[in-house]
């Protein structure tokens, strides 16, 4: 397996499950798909259950309790189990086009990441929308959009068929490339080399201080928005606060200051309490839950995990 599609989700099965049919749609087939669920109920297990009984492709759900908006520590619990040498990220908000992992595939380089984007979508749209809409494509059709209200302006570019005019849009717009989790990739090994997610970071911004790491270690940024396309489906925050912002703000100053490379709080960090940390995978069969098969981890992390050898991440820095 080389390509692992790694999706965060948190207690909105209606719109997990229009996601879910996105990626059910992908020309391009070869990866696995892990839920990263920050402490969804039985409403969100039974839609997953349900669809991976039904997938052709791997669909493996990482959970653990609802303690509070720990996002980064369920990505990271993500990035550990993941089998793929290259990691694309994205929300369970956000339905991907056809082409969506097939463009992260075929744009992937050596020693950078890519950085896409999103059509914001309204409530009443984001409604509307059928599993029938998302396995025709017109979920993703500017005139179809129109058609049921969404003002889309200049984002109508945004949509623009796969082609020369999407590579040449995305040479010539001046919106700056930055690692956003709703739409990004890159190899499994620099995710490694900078520890993943600062594990003690809550809404806003934590994505940003992981691409921060990633570009002092010298990952170059490469754009994609108009190329991998996904359409962002509405919705409140209640977890974003002021506080949060604030406290984040202060640590991606110090790392911007001090060119920091490794999160403090991470993927070492957790490995390291793995089978402690109340992360559960769930899958056909495990009704239960077990602890998550884990991948490999780099030499000196581990020699034993579950009786397997665990050296290298693989994947190209």
């Amino acid at each position: 397996m080389d390509v692992s599609v790694i999706v965060s989700t948190y207690n909105q099965p209606a719109w997990l499950e229009k996601v879910l049919s996105g990626y059910a749609r992908q020309d391009f087939r070869d990866f696995e798909l892990i839920l990263a669920d920050d402490g969804s109920g039985r409403e969100t297990h039974e839609l997953i259950a349900d669809f991976a009984r039904r997938s052709d492709f791997p669909l493996r759900h990482l959970w653990h309790e609802d303690e509070g908006y720990r996002r980064s520590v369920i990505l990271n619990a993500a990035i550990l189990a993941s089998r793929g040498d290259y990691l694309v990220f994205s929300d369970g908000d956000c339905i991907p086009r056809g082409d969506f992992v097939r463009r992260h595939v075929e744009l992937r380089e050596p020693g950078h990441f890519l950085s896409g984007g999103s059509v914001y979508l309204s409530m009443e749209v984001s409604r509307t929308i059928t599993a029938e809409d998302i396995a025709r494509g017109s979920f993703a059709d500017p005139t179809w959009l129109r058609a049921r209200g969404q003002r889309l302006g200049r984002h109508t570019l945004r949509l623009v068929k796969p082609g020369l005019g999407a590579t040449l849009l995305d040479h010539l717009t001046t919106t700056s490339p930055t690692w956003n989790l709703n739409n990004a990739s890159t190899w499994r090994k620099p995710l490694f080399d900078v520890n993943g997610m600062e594990m003690e970071m809550q809404y806003g911004g934590a994505d940003r201080a992981l691409g921060a790491r990633l570009e002092n270690l010298g990952v170059k940024r490469k754009r994609v928005r108009f190329r991998a396309v996904l359409l962002h489906l509405d919705h409140s925050r209640p977890y974003k606060t002021r506080e949060s912002i604030q406290r984040n703000k202060g640590i991606r100053r110090r790392i911007d200051a001090n060119r920091e490379i490794r999160a403090r709080n991470g993927l070492r960090e957790l490995f390291r309490q793995r089978n402690q940390s109340g992360v559960r995978e769930y899958g056909p069969g495990f009704q239960d839950g077990h602890l998550p098969d884990w991948g490999p981890v780099p030499d000196g992390w581990s020699t034993n995990v579950g009786g397997s050898d665990m050296k290298g991440v693989g994947g190209v820095g």
